[in-house]
């Protein structure tokens, strides 16, 4: 049953890829929508593609060697194993934030549209605004 799932999403993000890359070749002038949408179709697919089949690929290695699937579970659930998984995400997020900030100001000096740096000061806002909030939240639990 698990295995249908991840065959259909295989299949379906191969469906989605080639849907995009047809209509990449067969327009010729795009308007509109029409310019982005077969790119997005792409990576849509080419993401649910990669899913489906590391899926199937981890299920069958796990089916052939129980320990290993006993060595996962111990992994996950390890405290020092998640500490470093957060730590890492926490480092991660404080490079992106300024990696971020770099690239909306260069947009903004090659004097990129509107159209495009708006919506990335709204999602960095996002992120800013959510880590605040996140903050605060924790510091009235302790």
């Amino acid at each position: 049953m698990k295995n249908s799932k991840s065959i259909l999403i295989s299949i379906l993000g191969f469906l989605l890829s080639g849907i995009g890359f047809y209509f990449i070749r067969s327009l010729t002038d795009p308007e509109g929508i029409m310019k982005t949408f077969p790119y997005i179709l792409v990576g849509i697919g080419c993401g649910m593609f990669g899913h489906g089949i590391g899926d199937l690929i981890n299920k069958k290695v796990t089916a052939k060697n129980p320990e290993l699937v006993k060595q996962i579970e111990i992994d996950q659930k390890d405290e020092r194993n998640i500490m470093i998984s957060n730590m890492a995400k926490a480092k991660g997020y404080d490079v992106m934030t300024y990696v971020f900030a770099a690239l909306l100001l260069a947009y903004g000096l090659m004097g990129a549209s509107m159209e495009i740096i708006i919506p990335f000061v709204i999602a960095y806002l996002f992120v800013q605004f959510y880590a605040v909030y996140i903050r605060m939240r924790k510091d009235k639990e302790n």
